[in-house]
C-alpha cells in the first residue's frame, strides 16, 4: 500500500479551502461578478483596437507600429531632456558651492 506524504495533504487541505472560498464568494457575489464581467464585455467591443484586421502582414499592424515609434522617439527625448537637466544642475549647485563668501 502507497502512503500519501504530509506535504501531498497540506497542498490537498489548501486546494479545498481555495475551493470551498471560491464557492462562497460565488454564492455571496456572482450576480454582481456576472453584471461586471458583462459590463467589461461591453466596454472591450466599444474599444478601437490598434490593427486592421482586414489587412494582411504587416500593413495589418501598421497603427500599432507607428504607435510603438512615437513611444520610443518619445522616451528617448525625454530621458535627454532629463539628463541635460542633470547635468546642468550638477554644475550649477557645485559652482555655487565652491563659492567662497
Amino acid at each position: 500500500m502507497r502512503t500519501i506524504s504530509l506535504t501531498t495533504w497540506v497542498a490537498l487541505g489548501l486546494a479545498m479551502a481555495g475551493l470551498v472560498a471560491l464557492g462562497w464568494l460565488w454564492r455571496r457575489h456572482g450576480q454582481r461578478v456576472v453584471v461586471f464581467l458583462n459590463e467589461v464585455v461591453g466596454e472591450l467591443k466599444k474599444c478601437s483596437w490598434p490593427w486592421e484586421p482586414q489587412e494582411k502582414g504587416a500593413r495589418r499592424y501598421r497603427e500599432l507600429i507607428d504607435s510603438t515609434v512615437v513611444v520610443a522617439i518619445s522616451s528617448v527625448l525625454l530621458a535627454a531632456v532629463v539628463t541635460l537637466a542633470d547635468f546642468l544642475l550638477v554644475k550649477v549647485v557645485g559652482f555655487l558651492t565652491r563659492l567662497q563668501l
